[in-house]
């Protein structure tokens, strides 16, 4: 099995964060020799101090060859695929915007898709197959890319306080990037929805919490409570199900989805972001136990307003790991045998 850099470069650093030195060596330097003939290489001594000063070279996706099953490598006519990039106080992050060519004139649905670690634009795009829906539905649907710089494995800073509050960090940068589309793409304010997987799925829950006038509702799989984590350590103990953050209510209307099966991390997170209001309502509802057309039995419990609406829906698929439920093949982190979770958060979001 070939081993990536990335992993390499993960793996080195948790070593130096326990300072043992001598094994992060041992680690690049078999990582460098396993790497294929062609590639560029650095100084071994140039890695380490790019590892010890965590300051990985900028990531740049644009630039890196796709495989050819990406979203939109095949597109219908008339739609548009933006490669785009927003900078704030914060910081810069790159994004892809998918502009379906089902244009009816009118303000148009807006959807912020938050990959997981180690994905980018368009891996996630590929995986979710959220490109065709909103083809059919009207929707624009931006992606945007955790830099390297930020975060060696791509994962969005979840677990850091700094990006845990509104106007800092990376929170400032996805609103004013939504924002900016917003201005752009005659967009409806009353139909702007952020969803994500994993470290992207627990940013965004923060955005509903810190921006909760600029989302309408969030999508959360296979992710984590907000302010369950300040540091790498409480991140992977919340990981594990040791969670110290139990939402009273979700922040926003939300739907969650998470496998029963995930070893990444641990399906309670999904009943903590549903919220405790929503766990001790759910004997006062009928759960739907079923069996998905893939094959992955689910329950799934719903929470309503006063309206009748769905206000929180909580769907714990049984047998299903870290993955992207009813995902494509083409893209990482899926999991083609569980119900299809993008066609139901789209159904969620754009409910009357």
């Amino acid at each position: 099995m070939t081993i990536t850099l990335n992993e390499v470069m993960t793996s080195a650093m948790g070593l130096i964060r326990e300072r043992k030195l001598s094994e992060a060596t041992a680690v690049i330097q078999n990582g460098l020799q396993s790497k294929p003939p062609g590639r560029p290489r650095r100084p071994l001594r140039e890695v380490v101090d790019i590892l010890r000063l965590k300051k990985p070279p900028a990531y740049d996706f644009d630039a890196v060859p796709q495989s050819g099953n990406v979203a939109w490598r095949e597109m219908p006519e008339g739609v548009r695929m933006l490669s785009r990039s927003f900078s704030c106080a914060a910081g810069q992050r790159n994004y892809k915007l998918y502009i379906p060519g089902n244009t009816t004139g009118k303000k148009r649905p807006l959807l912020i898709m938050l990959h997981g670690c180690t994905q980018n634009p368009d891996d996630f795009a590929a995986g979710t197959r959220m490109n065709a829906l909103a083809e059919s539905s009207g929707m624009l649907v931006a992606y945007p890319g955790q830099s390297k710089a930020a975060n060696p494995s791509a994962c969005w800073n979840w677990f850091d306080p700094k990006d845990q509050r509104r106007s800092a960090g990376e929170p400032s940068i996805i609103a004013g990037l939504t924002q900016e589309i917003m201005a752009a793409h005659n967009v409806d304010p009353a139909r702007v929805f952020i969803a994500g997987l994993s470290a992207g799925g627990a940013m965004a829950v923060i955005m509903g919490a810190t921006y909760p006038e600029l989302y309408t509702a969030i999508g959360v799989h296979s992710g984590l409570p907000y302010r369950s984590a300040s540091d790498v350590v409480s991140a992977f103990a919340a990981m594990r199900g040791d969670s110290r953050s139990v939402m009273p209510t979700a922040p926003k209307r939300t739907i969650v989805f998470h496998g029963d099966a995930d070893r990444t991390v641990h399906a309670s997170n999904g009943m903590h972001i549903a919220g405790e209001e929503h766990r001790e309502n759910t004997a006062a509802f009928a759960a739907t136990q079923n069996a998905s057309a893939g094959g992955r039995a689910y329950t799934r419990t719903v929470t309503r307003d006063r309206d009748g609406l769905p206000a929180v829906e909580h769907w714990l698929i049984h047998g299903g790991g870290h993955a992207w439920s009813g995902g494509s093949p083409a893209g990482s982190f899926t999991d083609p045998q569980g119900p299809d979770a993008s066609s139901e958060m789209v159904r969620f979001f754009l409910a009357p």
